[in-house]
């Protein structure tokens, strides 16, 4: 049995959960109620790394289980201090260009949305939650590339007030993120984790839970085959 077969199997999840507390378990069982993919988030060439662990960090907090991060042109490596510890919770997907991520996204069924101050972006509370969508964030100083708004299904912004037309991305994503998936709760969609999915990540979390989980699986798949 690889290890691609052991995330599908239930009696492998059974055996692991002997190694991690009861209140681990159960919190793990809490959180997973509340993880979608009906959302996503996309993270494009953002300097800051700082900020970049910010949002995901917001991800986290609010349940969107999947990142996606574009390196095009900074490489990026996870501020574990600004996450606390979000990168152990989150799928982070990395990609080294926009357009292949684009295309992934695409491929897998999400609609690409653009965060933007534009006149013709949607308000956020007029966005139509609906639809399986990939939430686009850009740069600090210049926002999205051309090739995602060229390639964005819908675009939103936040509204805004006063005289600075913009905000630190990891504030605007915390504040799109929030709204979306406050709305998306309260709805009607099936937005939670499928059966197969949450087994794969309660498997994926135990096992990041157990120190020695090479020894501990190697002696599951030893008593299995006597």
């Amino acid at each position: 049995m690889n290890l691609t077969d052991l995330y599908k199997s239930n009696d492998y999840l059974n055996y692991l959960e002997r190694f991690i507390t009861e209140n681990r378990r159960l919190n793990f069982d809490r959180v997973l109620m509340n993880r979608t993919k009906h959302f996503c988030v996309g993270v494009e060439d953002v300097y800051q790394l700082h900020n970049t662990s910010a949002v995901m960090r917001s991800c986290e907090v609010f349940g969107i289980q999947d990142v996606h991060i574009i390196e095009q042109k900074f490489s990026k490596t996870i501020d574990k201090e600004i996450a606390m510890g979000a990168e152990k919770w989150v799928d982070v997907h990395t990609h080294k260009s926009t357009q292949s991520c684009l295309h992934a996204l695409k491929r897998q069924g999400y609609q690409i949305v653009a965060t933007t101050p534009h006149a013709d972006a949607y308000l956020l509370d007029d966005f139509d939650i609906s639809k399986p969508s990939a939430i686009f964030f850009g740069t600090e100083k210049s926002g999205l590339s051309d090739e995602v708004m060229k390639n964005a299904d819908a675009y939103i912004k936040i509204p805004m007030y006063g005289f600075t037309e913009s905000l630190n991305i990891s504030v605007s994503a915390a504040i799109i993120i929030n709204n979306i998936t406050t709305r998306l709760r309260s709805s009607i969609i099936d937005w939670k984790l499928t059966d197969d999915e949450l087994l794969m990540k309660k498997i994926d979390w135990t096992r990041k839970s157990i120190k020695n989980i090479d020894f501990i699986t190697e002696r599951f798949l030893s008593e299995k085959d006597l």
